[in-house]
């Protein structure tokens, strides 16, 4: 309930600033600036706004504020956090634009470029972006020293260092975008240079000032966010720097720059390795049509290329710092297996079109000429970016996965069977069985048709021939796909169900009886269920333990709370793992005063199986299908995003 109301009122107050900031804004561009056309309806509007917005806005954050001085929980929410640096984003973001507008316009109105063609602002004033950014800047320096003043009475700052991460991250992102936009427009404007007409200040030429306008504002934000992002790791506060270290949201964006590099940059050398090949099989294109259309690749895959070398090599720096081997392997593994997915889709186009392009040239009269110089071009391109990608990044992946060891060393061969297990090369081998499956069914039913309307019509269409070809050169494909791919999982299950029966068989675990018959045959059932291969001993609780070469320990709960002397005794000598389990009926007396609500007997045969295994043991919680879900969203959100990347990239790469 309290979370509901909070929602509520920090909405509510976030919302209304917006409408009091843009009321202010309005009403003194309506003052000020001459070139406003119906003054009276514009300062109607902005009167309105102010008006209105006003006394919902101080009573919603009013009540905040007298809120968060009464409660130290209201004070440290996270829904406090979000607000305050919301409000910084819906306020400096408008201060950044205005900036950049002002600049963009001095800029081309010393090119003698029309300031209609700035990137941003291109029909306001200089009266206009300076409201804007007086306004936004004293309501963002108000709620600025406001916070502040938060982080230095706050006795906890968890909550707000996690939405503060967040928040500098976004802002790097921000800054970066404009650096990389930016020098792709300058570079593009290079290559109009050897044409004697397009000279700075002509048409067209507000390319080279726009993009310079865009390094002059982004650049330095770029530089002054990442540098916070940067220091954030030396933090004087004990937990200040591990929090920062280990941050997921730190991986993350250190993952998305270095995937969207490398996919836009592969994506440019694509397109240009394309018009080379085009020019070089002959196609006619004089020297500026060629220097126009590489252009595009070339200046979007050079600052690309430096965002994917700097942030790539820092991601590999912040996957060292993870000390525990395994983790470090996993996130190694997922970055690989991206690329390596997107290297196989790749190559498989690829390697379609050319069979495609063979069989079309050898059924049909066509000759050579443009059509078939563009797609021969297209398939080349595509095979040659995607295998080596594919190549590269599967092979040390499928090394790894069919290396051998005993895994609970966590290093050297050892890894073997933690790459097999991996829940990344499952779903990427699935992924693959998935395509192999669908692909396959889609060709069989397309050549399916091909012979079945030929022979039932008796009259087969004049592309009969190359279509039939077509559709068994992509169900061939597919089949390899399939079959490579289910023979790598076949392999890497064999090796692991050997490894496993090997690992079980020699993990002894012991039953501490507590003389509950009930209590034993539970136990024996369910390590029966979910561990078989694993040897189960059952001891009784008074009888000597010494000599039981036991790998882990079963007891109940109350039997654990309140062991007799030897039991305590052994227990402290013990090293192996002991696995408590609640009791479904405890003796009279036992345990007196505990609710004991330890493992169930199910839960403890998946701890004894997982340690045989030599996994870290992992309890299933109630929320285990929300983290699930939440992975789920990530990842599709990620991809999303990845692929938005691709399209901006194709999409500049046309400019």
């Amino acid at each position: 309930m309290r979370t509901i109301r909070r929602l509520y009122f920090y909405a509510v107050a976030l919302i209304s600033l917006e409408v009091v900031v843009w009321g202010l804004i309005g009403l003194l561009r309506s003052i000020f600036s001459s070139r406003l056309v119906n003054t009276a309806d514009v300062l109607a509007q902005a009167l309105a706004l102010v008006l209105v917005g006003v006394p919902i806005f101080l009573f919603h954050w009013l009540w905040t504020q007298r809120a968060a001085a009464k409660d130290e929980e209201e004070r440290s929410a996270s829904l406090r956090a979000i607000f305050f640096y919301a409000v910084l984003i819906g306020t400096l973001v408008p201060v950044v634009q205005n900036l950049l507008a002002f600049v963009n316009r001095i800029a081309l109105g010393i090119s003698d470029i029309p300031a209609s063609r700035a990137l941003v602002g291109g029909f306001q004033t200089w009266q206009d972006n300076l409201i804007a950014i007086f306004i936004n800047g004293i309501v963002g320096l108000y709620f600025y020293s406001i916070l502040r003043a938060e982080w230095k009475s706050m006795p906890e700052v968890e909550n707000f260092a996690d939405v503060r991460r967040l928040y500098r991250y976004l802002w790097l992102l921000y800054g970066l975008l404009m650096v990389v936009y930016g020098a792709q427009q300058i570079l593009r404007y290079i290559f109009y240079i050897p044409v004697p007409t397009y000279l700075l200040g002509e048409v067209g030429r507000e390319m080279f000032v726009n993009g310079l306008s865009l390094l002059l504002v982004g650049t330095p934000l770029w530089v002054y966010t990442w540098r916070l992002c940067q220091e954030a790791l030396s933090v004087s506060s004990p937990k200040g720097a591990p929090a920062e270290r280990d941050s997921n949201l730190r991986l993350g964006v250190f993952y998305l720059l270095s995937l969207g590099g490398v996919i836009t940059v592969l994506s440019a050398g694509g397109t240009l390795l394309d018009v080379v090949l085009r020019w070089a099989l002959g196609e006619a294109m004089s020297g500026y049509e060629f220097i126009q259309q590489i252009g595009g690749p070339v200046s979007l895959g050079v600052p690309l290329v430096m965002v994917w070398a700097y942030y790539g090599g820092w991601l590999r720096h912040q996957i060292q710092l993870e000390e525990d081997g395994i983790r470090r392997a996993g996130k190694k593994r997922l970055y690989y297996y991206i690329l390596s997915a997107l290297g196989l889709g790749a190559a498989f186009i690829g390697a379609a079109l050319v069979f495609s392009f063979v069989i079309d040239l050898l059924t049909s009269n066509a000759f050579w000429g443009d059509s078939l110089r563009s797609r021969l071009a297209a398939a080349i391109s595509t095979l040659v970016v995607g295998l080596p990608l594919w190549l590269l990044t599967w092979r040390p992946m499928q090394a790894e996965a069919l290396a051998e060891g005993d895994p609970s060393t966590g290093s050297g061969q050892g890894m073997g069977e933690h790459a097999r297990r991996s829940t990344i090369r499952r779903a990427y081998l699935y992924l693959a069985l998935f395509a192999g499956v669908i692909g396959g069914m889609v060709s069989a039913v397309a050549l399916v048709y091909q012979l079945v309307n030929a022979l039932l019509s008796g009259d087969p269409p004049a592309d009969f021939l190359p279509s039939l070809l077509n559709a068994a050169q992509l169900l061939a494909l597919f089949g390899v796909l399939l079959v490579y791919h289910l023979n790598s999982m076949q392999r890497d299950s064999a090796q692991t169900d050997q490894s496993l029966e090997e690992r079980q068989r020699d993990f002894l675990v012991l039953l501490i009886d507590p003389g509950n018959e009930a209590f034993v045959k539970t136990l024996k059932a369910a390590m029966a269920k979910h561990a078989p291969d694993v040897p189960l001993v059952v001891k009784p609780v008074f009888e000597s333990a010494d000599t039981e070469e036991a790998r882990a320990a079963i007891l109940p709960a109350s039997l654990a709370l309140d062991p007799p002397e030897t039991l305590r005794t052994w227990l402290q000598g013990f090293s192996g793992q002991k696995i408590v389990v609640g009791d479904t009926a405890p003796e009279e007396g036992a345990a007196s005063g505990w609710v004991l609500t330890a493992l169930t007997p199910e839960q403890a045969a998946r701890s004894a199986r997982q340690a045989a295994e030599g996994e870290e043991i992992r309890l299933a919680r109630p929320s285990a299908a929300w983290n699930t879900v939440q992975t789920i969203a990530v990842v599709i959100v990620g991809v999303q995003i990845l692929f938005f990347l691709l399209a901006i990239g194709i999409s500049l790469l046309r400019l």
